[in-house]
């Protein structure tokens, strides 16, 4: 089953969670706009030299957008990623330029390499449910004998997707990449350097919040022939963070592990009966569970980024939204 079908399904602009807005679809149309582009959480607005990107209150798993919006999701998300996009930009150069609204970035219009870099230091998430199917081989990398999931891999492995327009991404190996020719070796050599690097810093400022980032993803683009970072980073819709205080103690009870990342709306999902596959039929979500949703996402945003998090107005999201883009362009 395709995403697209939920879009088709679940198309809603600005909805209301118990009394408070939130940004579901935007359809503006603004002057010199080239063209629009809605991914699952994103919404892009290209313009001659850059790209606006307004980052919704939607959230998605296994693939599909859930039909009801995340009050401030939006907002955490681009605030958290223009933290750490400041954060790295001496490691690689990224696409952002400004962030005029909570809700919006505005930067580089990039051409975006098809590749999702995948980077995981711990055994958990995909990887996990891959290893306790039997599986020992995940695009190409090896997994050890003997690991529970949350255990610490001796050396974080990298193991990309494919960037698919429709439907699931897949899982690449390097052979893979390169004998498609979606990008040549040394740029591959370059993405894998780019990738342990910044997976390194976001590491040690996780640690210096008291958090273990568990894996991430990040993506890339070309601009003038040089290679961007691009889109979100270290957010908890990139990645998984584990709470370091007890990390220890729970591996050795076997217990489970406090994790910060939307790890919890696909376990939600899961006992609900859904993970996507054909012939499921999506969970009703309750308000309460959106509500708890939302909290989680914000007290995320404080934990990682060490900073108070502070509730943007809601009572224009959409047309200050529109106005910020109008005056950034």
């Amino acid at each position: 089953m395709k995403r697209s079908l939920w879009y088709i399904n679940f198309t809603f602009a600005l909805t209301k969670n118990k009394g408070m807005n939130t940004v579901g679809n935007t359809n503006f149309k603004f002057e010199n706009q080239k063209s629009f582009y809605r991914g699952k959480v994103r919404e892009v607005y290209t313009f001659p030299d850059k790209i606006a990107m307004v980052v919704t209150d939607r959230i998605s798993a296994f693939d599909h957008i859930l039909p009801k919006p995340i009050p401030y999701k939006g907002q955490v998300l681009n605030q958290i990623a223009a933290h750490f996009l400041e954060a790295t930009k001496h490691i690689v150069p990224n696409w952002l330029e400004a962030t005029p609204h909570p809700n919006v970035a505005i930067g580089k219009a990039c051409k975006p390499i098809m590749l999702e870099m995948v980077i995981r230091g711990y055994m958990a998430g995909h990887a996990a449910r891959i290893y306790s199917g039997g599986r020992r081989m995940i695009c190409g990398v090896i997994m050890p004998e003997g690991l529970r999931e949350g255990d610490k891999f001796a050396e974080p492995i990298i193991t990309p997707a494919t960037k698919a327009e429709e439907g699931h991404d897949e899982d690449i190996s390097a052979d893979e990449i390169l004998a498609k020719g979606i990008v040549d070796e040394g740029t591959w050599e370059l993405l894998c350097k780019y990738t342990r690097d910044l997976f390194t810093l976001g590491s040690i400022m996780a640690d210096e919040q008291g958090l273990i980032l568990v894996d991430t993803k990040y993506e890339f683009g070309i601009y003038n022939g040089q290679i961007l970072l691009m889109d979100e980073i270290h957010t908890p819709d990139s990645s998984r963070y584990y709470i370091k205080e007890g990390y220890h103690e729970r591996q050795k009870k076997g217990e489970k592990q406090k994790q910060l990342s939307k790890e919890f709306v696909r376990e939600w999902l899961m006992e609900n009966g859904f993970q996507g596959l054909e012939g499921q039929q999506m969970p009703v979500m309750p308000d309460d569970f959106v509500q708890e949703v939302s909290e989680r996402y914000i007290d995320l945003y404080q934990q990682i980024t060490g900073k108070t998090f502070i509730k943007e107005s809601n009572n224009n999201l959409l047309s200050d939204i529109e106005k910020a883009i109008k005056d950034s362009i």
